[in-house]
């Protein structure tokens, strides 16, 4: 394991793309025993109340692996970057303490935010089909839920990391937006 004076954080969802702090390194990584799934309600960024966005959090997955991204940020501004993270993943998120697996195959003790079942804004699973639905109809102050998925599913690829959870969502959506502009031509 190597040894850090400083804080690692892992990013699964939208801080692949938009970290919004400032980070010494960052570097692809994952974390085992986890997989990525659309099951969180957003109506602070990619919902509104009594119309929730779907964004993605982590479910323990025994033998899953999930690919991200992990930043490494001094101590000394640590406290100010978790000020802005708890702003935005206040919905539900809280920090869990998980073990990161970098590309270079070291590990690091890292900080990552999940939210859990039992949060108010947590949704489940309801199956594909009607997660891509609420999806393609959502969205709130950050953007359209459906611009959420495309560019988590572009930083997937960008990183060659295999999500089927969120590829089939992205294609399902998709599917249904298309079919939505189809009808107003």
């Amino acid at each position: 394991m190597r040894q850090s004076d400083n804080v690692w954080v892992f990013g699964y969802g939208s801080l692949m793309w938009r970290p919004d702090f400032k980070y010494l390194n960052a570097g692809q990584a994952s974390i085992n025993g986890w997989s990525r799934r659309f099951w969180q309600g957003s109506t602070d960024h990619r919902g509104v109340p009594g119309a929730p966005g779907r964004v993605v959090t982590l479910v323990e997955t025994p033998d899953a692996c999930c690919g991200g991204m992990a930043y490494e940020i001094d101590r000394k501004v640590a406290v100010a970057a978790f000020g802005t993270l708890d702003r935005r993943e206040i919905q539900g998120y809280q920090r869990q303490t998980v073990q990161i697996q970098m590309s270079d195959q070291a590990t690091n003790d890292g900080v990552v935010y999940m939210a859990m079942a039992n949060n108010p804004h947590y949704l489940g699973d309801c199956g594909l089909p009607d997660i891509a639905v609420q999806i393609a109809q959502a969205a709130g102050p950050s953007g359209s839920n459906w611009d959420y998925v495309r560019r988590l599913g572009e930083a997937l690829r960008d990183l060659d990391i295999v999500d089927e959870h969120v590829f089939e969502v992205e294609v399902q959506v998709a599917r249904l937006v298309r079919a939505r502009y189809a009808e107003r031509d």
